[in-house]
């Protein structure tokens, strides 16, 4: 083979790994689609059993064909606080045994029925398939216009580039088992750190652990590939492929890199263990086939073996892999009330919107929370001011407000992908939460306002205001936890309490009024600090009509409350006066009861 003939043959080799990279993606992406918000809905409601893990991550990224994706999505929702840290290694183990069954699949191009084989069986030949599985992804695509149906037919054409691909590179790499140097190049892989190396780098490279053992079987047609070579070229693709993972925990939360972490520490822990019991096991007693040439199979069943029995070996310690993972990356010490609440929105979720609006709604809980520490924190101030208070809520209000733009512009993003009904009204719902928590928040502000008034005056309230202004502060603090309650659980029976709460926290601020009213006209607290009290009633009692809202919001997400309008409720609820309504302004009206 002279040089020119090298150069068409890598040439068409690399045409065929362009096709072939191609469609699998193409694949991966219509199997994706087609699986909806199903799978990631199954991943979002994880739940602390490494064994259901194991099984979901294994399901999940065999369907979508991309431990990559499994990963990345498992990171996202880390990153989210969506996902337990324990939860995720066990998706992660079972995403390593997922990812296999592509090389089963591939294994396919070797099936040959020639021979005496019928013309029935002719037909089951690969080269006769492709064609066929293009033709079909094909007239699906442009025939049909539910996306639904487009989904598999994307997977058909996929499909059908990706064994193109691989004949391809297989035609192509046949002809350079004539090369001296391609022998020589496969012997040297014999060297286990040399055949791990070259494994890792390729897999990082093309970032995908499916892709570079589809090449590995390409490339055994040659016939130069033998046992020996490719055991640890395969178990340093399992190392490679954590790239991806380890990439897109850039930037995130300390567990999300921590779930990352994991991912690399279990690929190179059992390389490690597995590589050492094979050679162990070649010095003492020796494999019969250890030089004998490997094919596409044998690359399938190896792959699919080492992750199988890694993956066995480890679940009994995966509270080991989350101990060390904590170890290596720890928490920071005195985390402000910013950094415990602050969590990441990740662009990448948009892929799947029931995962970016779940995504969402964590983030809004997280600066609910935020809104109701700088609340507690505005009151205490009323009573001793602290410097050290007033620089965390100055950072913390500085949070909510980038929060909220935040939230608005990712919000905004999910609205213009394709939604189902439901997800419109969940994204719509959000949008108006995080309006109402945002001004919570505010509010918050205003009474920190209040309390440095106070401070720089030198002016306080009376022993019978503070004493007084302790009831309507319980009850602000019962409504604001009942609003993020219903919200997070988008619970009905918990928003429907707030309207009454509400009502009960106007009559105390009114009575709260009209007794300083009279102290003031009594002499018993000066003008000045009375101004200062009466602008402080006025926040509290925005602060509860902005749960009363919130309320509302929730309850017209619910099934049957779809169309609500506060102004009707309201007005129904005041005026109609049901009987559970009734006894629910009578229960607070005892708890939060002036002297």
């Amino acid at each position: 083979m002279d040089g020119f003939e090298l150069f068409l043959t890598i040439l068409s080799a690399l045409g065929g790994l362009a096709l072939f990279i191609y469609g699998m993606n193409l694949m991966g992406e219509g199997l994706e689609k087609a699986s909806g918000s199903r799978l990631e809905r199954i991943l979002d409601k994880m739940t602390s059993n490494p064994l259901v893990g194991v099984v979901l991550g294994a399901a999940v990224t065999a369907i979508i064909q991309s431990s990559s994706a499994t990963t990345v999505i498992v990171v996202g929702l880390v990153n989210a606080g969506m996902l337990k840290l324990r939860s995720a290694i066990g998706i992660i183990m079972g995403a390593n045994i997922g990812t296999t069954v592509t090389g089963q699949i591939l294994r396919l191009a070797e099936l040959d029925t020639s021979g005496g084989a019928s013309k029935a069986m002719e037909f089951l030949k690969l080269d006769t398939l492709i064609p066929i599985i293009c033709l079909a992804g094909l007239i699906i695509i442009m025939t049909t216009k539910k996306m639904t149906v487009k989904n598999i037919g994307q997977i058909f054409l996929g499909l059908g580039i990706l064994f193109t691909g691989m004949s391809a590179m297989t035609a192509a790499v046949k002809p350079l088992a004539e090369l001296p140097a391609f022998g020589e190049a496969f012997a040297a892989m014999s060297n286990p750190i040399l055949g791990v190396l070259v494994g890792a780098g390729v897999t990082a490279i093309i970032q995908s652990s499916s892709a570079s053992v589809g090449i590995l079987q390409a490339l055994s047609v040659s016939g130069l590939i033998t046992f020996s070579s490719a055991f640890p070229i395969i178990m340093g693709q399992n190392i490679g492929t954590t790239v991806t993972s380890i990439l897109s925990a850039i930037g995130t939360t300390t567990n999300a890199k921590r779930a990352a972490a994991v991912h690399l520490m279990f690929n190179l822990v059992g390389t490690i263990v597995f590589l050492s019991g094979i050679y162990l096991i070649q010095s003492l007693i020796g494999f019969p086939f250890w030089n004998d040439p490997i094919d596409m199979g044998g690359i399938a069943n190896f792959h699919t073996l080492f992750n199988v029995v890694c993956t066995l070996l480890f679940i009994p310690f995966i509270k080991g892999f989350e101990k060390l993972a904590t170890l290596v990356i720890r928490d920071k010490k005195n985390k402000t009330p910013v950094e415990e609440y602050t969590l990441t929105l990740d662009e990448r979720l948009l892929k799947s919107p029931s995962l970016a609006i779940g995504q969402a709604m964590h983030t809004l809980i997280s600066m609910a929370n935020l809104s109701k520490v700088n609340f507690d924190f505005a009151k205490g101030l009323l009573s001793e001011y602290s410097e050290d208070t007033a620089v965390s809520i100055k950072a913390a209000d500085e949070q909510i407000d980038k929060m909220e733009d935040g939230l608005n512009s990712y919000l905004v993003k999910i609205a213009e992908l394709d939604l189902t009904e439901f997800e419109s009204r969940r994204v719509t719902m959000l949008m108006y939460l995080t309006t109402e928590y945002a001004r919570i928040g505010a509010y918050a502000k205003n009474i920190f306002e209040n309390a440095q008034t106070l401070h720089e005056s030198g002016l306080s309230f009376s022993e019978t205001a503070k004493t007084e202004t302790e009831v309507i502060y319980k009850a602000l603090d019962e409504i604001i936890a009942l609003s993020l309650s219903a919200t997070e659980r988008s619970d009905p029976k918990l928003a429907y309490r707030i309207e009454p709460l509400e009502e009960t926290i106007d009559v105390l601020n009114d009575t709260l009024k009209f007794r300083h009213i009279n102290r003031l006209k009594n002499g018993d607290c000066s003008v000045e600090s009375g101004v200062v009290y009466l602008d402080m009633l006025v926040n509290l009692e925005r602060i509860a009509d902005h749960c009363s809202n919130i309320a509302v919001y929730v309850l017209g997400s619910t099934k049957g409350h779809e169309n609500l309008s506060r102004h009707e409720y309201i007005e129904h609820l005041h005026h109609e006066m049901p009987d559970d309504y009734r006894e629910l302004l009578d229960e607070y009206g005892n708890i939060f009861k002036l002297n």
